[in-house]
């Protein structure tokens, strides 16, 4: 149930807050799992195709699905157990929610401003979005700057998941520094995928996950190439024309012809959670602002190309499993 926040809306009219609680309500019905947030931000960018930000969010979205299926494929459950996996789970979804919380009513504000013909981004504040944005939109709405929006929504979603997942005490114990995480992390075990219908994939591996500095670079690297002229045009097709269930057969199809179905349907699989939110204090008055996350210039230190890579990584880590497995079958003996 959406209640108004009574206490930060003494000066709107009565317009104003009828659309506040309409944004409020939209978000809500579309922030209920994984499944439901990738379509919300990919319908979203075919509406509004100056909003490229919202293309990216929807793939890496699809990530955040192909991560939490994982857990109940054939090989995670070998080396973790049940309470893990729940708690990974867990993660991976507080994160997704709470960009999607943060994200959506800013692209719904857009929309309407869009709709009405004035900009409207003066209710940001309401809606708790941080003044960093307010400025940004501001900006977008006079220059049209479309890259410089998606930096600066890379920066902000970044910094509104560092306190409240990332460094959240139960998040920091169970998951950040745990040794399974470190272990991945360290050894660029994952990855955020760009598939195409051609059984190719593009993007970057992820290391350093707990550093937001690193968590802005590899947002706007996977920008870079999800929006590379050459490149843009497969990842749309396959947006276009594969039905995002959370499971990596998604794209897997098209790597492997025969390929076996090895992670499940995410709706079939994990239930629906219910999150609790608390104000949170604006960011960009409480943490130091860095100058170099809005600096346009990218570099990739590695090849995009990630078929092989993504092929290597999965054999490794297949026999790291099996030979874990193995270990633990003759201590049992």
């Amino acid at each position: 149930m959406i209640h108004k926040d009574k206490g930060t809306q003494p000066n709107l009219s009565q317009l104003e807050e009828n659309l506040i609680f309409k944004i409020r309500l939209e978000t809500e019905r579309f922030n209920v799992d994984n499944v439901s947030r990738t379509s919300a931000y990919f319908d979203f960018y075919l509406k509004h195709p100056d909003i490229i930000w919202a293309f990216l969010a929807s793939m890496v979205s699809r990530n955040g699905g192909y991560n939490m299926c994982d857990l109940e494929g054939d090989w995670f459950p070998l080396i973790l157990e049940p309470p893990v996996r729940r708690t990974l789970f867990q993660t991976y979804e507080r994160a997704n929610w709470t960009i999607f919380r943060d994200a959506f009513p800013q692209l719904l504000l857009y929309h309407y401003s869009t709709k009405m013909g004035m900009p409207l981004f003066h209710l940001l504040v309401h809606l708790n979005i941080s003044t960093f944005m307010k400025g940004e939109w501001e900006s977008y709405w006079k220059e049209r700057d479309k890259k410089r929006l998606m930096d600066a929504l890379i920066v902000n979603e970044q910094n509104v998941i560092h306190s409240t997942v990332i460094e959240h005490p139960v998040f920091q114990r169970k998951v950040f520094n745990s040794f399974r995480f470190l272990f991945q992390d360290f050894f660029h075990f994952s990855a955020v995928l760009l598939p195409t219908r051609r059984g190719e994939l593009y993007g970057a591996s992820v290391n350093g996950f707990k550093s937001v500095n690193k968590r802005i670079n590899l947002g706007k690297r996977i920008a870079s190439i999800l929006f590379d002229p050459e490149l843009y045009p497969l990842f749309l097709d396959f947006a276009l024309t594969t039905e995002h269930t959370g499971s990596r057969y998604d794209y897997e199809q098209y790597l492997f012809a025969g390929k076996k179905r090895d992670t499940p349907f995410l709706r079939w699989t994990f239930p629906v959670m219910n999150h609790h939110y608390r104000r949170q204090p604006d960011w960009f008055r409480e943490r130091r602002f860095h100058k170099n996350w809005m600096n346009p210039a990218i570099t990739h230190r590695h090849p995009i190309h990630l078929t092989n890579w993504f092929l290597d990584k999965q054999r490794q880590f297949h026999t790291f499993v099996s030979i874990t497995e193995l270990i633990a079958n003759k201590t049992k003996m």
